[in-house]
């Protein structure tokens, strides 16, 4: 049984198909960071793909390849451990991008690790602005 957010029960029963084809997508991220061109020098390294910079006064961004997410700069944005935790894909094998994150300025946080054998791998690391972020691959 589960509870929904309107306080009803149902009882639901849902294969592992059906419920990911019924979450939720990210359609935008923004990742806080203190210094844009350190951070993009981070990013850029760490996935191999130049960042983009966009200036827009107090705002400025560092758009990444891919189109769905940014890095920013700007006094409302605090880079932090804290909050919702981001996961990138980490390609056939995240073990190559995490082995990326310290020579690009970061810190490794928890080393490659199988979630289980259906859900693969993840790992965490701490970019060059102090946030806390993840990959996850199914290697």
């Amino acid at each position: 049984m589960r509870i929904w957010p309107n306080g009803k029960n149902r009882n639901l029963h849902l294969n592992s198909q059906t419920f990911l084809l019924m979450q939720p997508s990210v359609k935008w991220f923004e990742i806080p960071v203190s210094d844009l061109a350190r951070a993009a020098g981070f990013y850029g390294r760490l996935f191999d793909n130049p960042v983009m910079h966009l200036d827009l006064g107090d705002l400025k961004m560092g758009l990444l390849a891919g189109g769905q997410g940014a890095l920013v700069q700007h006094p409302a944005y605090v880079p932090s451990h804290e909050g919702a935790l981001l996961f990138f894909d980490g390609g056939n094998d995240l073990a190559e991008l995490l082995d990326r994150v310290e020579p690009a300025g970061g810190k490794v946080i928890r080393p490659k690790t199988q979630i289980s054998p259906e859900q693969g791998f993840m790992g965490l690391f701490e970019d060059s602005e102090g946030n806390r972020l993840g990959l996850r691959s199914q290697q």
